[in-house]
């Protein structure tokens, strides 16, 4: 699967708090799957948001 680059500017704190929960026996293997898990989730709750006001 093809999966585009993007470049991003993040606040050093988002990026520090991340990091705490990326690498061996946490919760992410990497930095770029903390975020694209917290796109997901967010893009899910934004989904819910829209069907439950009729859109």
């Amino acid at each position: 699967m093809f999966m585009p680059k993007i470049s991003l500017d993040m606040p050093r704190e988002i990026v520090s708090d991340l990091k705490n929960h990326v690498g061996d026996s946490k919760k992410f293997v990497s930095l770029a799957d903390a975020i694209r898990t917290a796109c997901r989730k967010m893009l899910d709750q934004l989904d819910e948001i829209d069907a439950r006001h009729g859109r």
